[in-house]
């Protein structure tokens, strides 16, 4: 991280496996019932992945690359809007950290190389803490919330 750079840390507790919080990360039909969209890749390291709007449009809104993929503990990917994937610049970074905790499961979500007061920057720190308790709300109870739900 850079001096003009700036990150955000989210961490959740689910009542899961990390091995269910891994495939739901990472099986585009599981992170479409929570996040609305499909995380496409094969996800080996080196690799590329597309963030997929899951709707009749299938507009890929998000790119980026595998950095490293440590099933079912560690994934790292690189981030970037698709309007932006030529620039190398325009790339953030996620760690997703799936770590035991008791019968739970520790999920810190770690957003680095972002740029302060972009619109990514701004659009992260509202989107991740409503993505990841929709992650949450599937995996405990069976059913994502409304990720696109406006704040009243």
């Amino acid at each position: 991280m850079t001096a003009e750079s700036t990150r955000f840390i989210h961490v959740i507790y689910i009542a899961t496996t990390p091995q269910k919080v891994f495939e739901a990360i990472t099986r585009p039909e599981i992170a479409r019932a929570y996040w609305g969209h499909e995380n496409v890749s094969d996800w080996a390291p080196g690799s590329r992945w597309q963030h997929v709007r899951a709707n009749e449009e299938r507009k890929v809104e998000l790119v980026g690359e595998v950095v490293e993929s440590t099933p079912p503990s560690r994934l790292v990917i690189t981030w970037a809007a698709a309007s932006q994937a030529d620039d190398p610049k325009a790339y953030s970074r996620v760690t997703f950290e799936i770590v035991p905790y008791e019968d739970m499961v520790k999920l810190t979500v770690t957003h680095e190389e972002l740029q302060p007061g972009t619109g990514m920057d701004t659009g992260i720190r509202q989107g991740w803490p409503i993505v990841l308790s929709s992650l949450k709300s599937l995996l405990e109870t069976g059913k994502g919330l409304d990720v696109f739900a406006k704040p009243s």
